[in-house]
């Protein structure tokens, strides 16, 4: 049994940084970061941050249904991710052969020794014997000790994958697909990346919290595999009997000045294209949700509504329905997942063309991060707008998407593109070649 025990904390800004640093000496490590965003529908998580591991669960055949044994036999809080790529377990008929030099492992998750919650102003840190309790007030005195280190100036910038030109024929191309009726919308993304790279991920992750202060943000190490994210996006949430999906499509920029921000937000809120993206994806999810859901219970709770964050506006629909409550997670996860904001419609056919567009695997890019409670409980994100870095290989990476639909315009949706990794380049300080 884990019990949890109230930690003195002056300053939380700072007992946060102090305990990143631990990220350095200490993994897995995984914090989860809501940024205080305000009126997110069921978005009361607060922020974790879970430290070392009593048991991991790493990539093995039979994925799915071994992590749904884990997770029942651990019946503890567990923290992890899933990559994009798992898809290839769910539907044998898709596989993912692109270009990967990151490198990251499919799956990672981990009961933690150490979890630290913030909720509503208090701290505590959940233990399973006191000994642990102990052995956390010495890291945290030995951390004390160190020297923080700065952040590096970046000596490198990021080159694409693919250059304009061949980006808009391969929007053109997909655009046919479209018309002939294979697909009738397909998430398409690429990839920036630079190779050698010798940086310190802790301070971009909190330069990265400071540009975006988006509600699903994850600091993640496993291995010298490091996640920055800054994600606004929800994948599914369980609350006992309920599901909760929040798809976003829909983007726009943020005005330099309150009036121009009004008349761009108002410009999103009434794009005709942009909301069409949208409902075909809530169609999609209600579609993956009813596969598990009691009969009648799927519900569109808010659709193509507007949220505002630090460099963006966004265009968010909510779709909630009812299980029973023996369902299993794999069932949950085989049903739903990949998110069908990363994916397209029909889903098979968008998966398949996406592996056949794109250049780069996707890895944890279009993955899903998140922690499941002892009651089965759980919150996932969509892991976008993100930095990933294998620091033993010196490889960064940034993927960024849209969705194409028939109406689509080559040229902005790579504009869109590039806005959607405009923060994560201020992050690192770096620019596109």
């Amino acid at each position: 049994m884990r019990n949890f025990y109230p930690l003195a904390v002056e300053d939380e800004k700072e007992f946060k940084a102090q305990l990143l640093e631990l990220s350095k000496f200490i993994s897995p490590f995984c914090s989860l970061e809501s940024n205080n965003y305000p009126n997110y529908p069921y978005a009361h998580f607060g922020s974790m941050i879970a430290i070392g591991s009593i048991e991991e669960f790493n990539p093995r055949p039979n994925l799915l249904d071994e992590w749904g044994n884990f997770q029942r036999k651990a019946k503890d809080w567990i923290f992890g991710y899933f990559s994009y790529d798992i898809k290839n377990q769910i539907e044998p008929s898709l596989s993912s052969n692109n270009i990967d030099e990151l490198e990251f492992p499919d799956c990672h998750f981990f009961v933690p020794k150490y979890l630290i919650s913030f909720f509503n102003g208090s701290v505590s840190i959940g233990v399973r014997n006191q000994d642990d309790l102990v052995q956390f007030e010495s890291l945290l005195k030995k951390i004390k000790q160190v020297k923080k280190e700065e952040k590096r100036s970046a000596s490198f910038n990021m080159k694409s994958r693919i250059s304009k030109a061949d980006y808009i024929k391969k929007v053109e191309g997909l655009k046919d697909h479209i018309l002939n009726g294979d697909i009738y919308e397909i998430n398409y993304c690429m990839e920036l990346f630079a190779k050698g790279v010798d940086i310190n991920p802790i301070p971009v992750y909190e330069q990265l919290c400071e540009i975006s202060k988006a509600p699903f943000s994850v600091f993640y190490n496993n291995n010298e595999h490091f996640l920055s994210c800054s994600s606004p996006e929800r994948f599914l949430k369980r609350d006992n009997n309920k599901l909760i999906s929040q798809p976003i499509k829909g983007t726009i920029k943020r005005g330099i000045n309150t009036t121009e921000d009004i008349l761009l937000k108002n410009k999103l809120s009434n794009d005709e294209k942009e909301k069409t993206e949208n409902v075909m994806i809530v169609d999609l999810v209600r579609n993956d949700l009813a596969k598990i859901s009691k009969k009648n219970t799927v519900k569109v709770e808010e659709l193509c509504n507007i949220y505002t964050f630090e460099t963006v506006h966004q265009m968010i629909s909510t779709i909630t329905s009812e299980i029973e409550k023996d369902i299993p997670i794999e069932s949950i996860f085989k049903a739903t997942f990949p998110m069908g904001s990363m994916t397209g419609a029909p889903k098979l056919n968008a998966m398949k063309f996406s592996e056949l567009y794109e250049i780069s695997k996707r890895g944890l890019y279009s993955g899903t991060v998140g922690y499941i409670t002892p009651q089965g409980n759980f919150d996932f994100n969509v892991v976008i707008r993100s930095i990933l870095y294998n620091q033993k290989k010196g490889y960064l990476s940034i993927q960024v998407g849209s969705a194409i639909t028939f109406n689509s315009n080559p040229e902005s949706e790579y504009a869109e593109c590039l806005l959607k990794a405009k923060g994560l380049l201020k992050a690192l300080e770096v620019e596109i070649e």
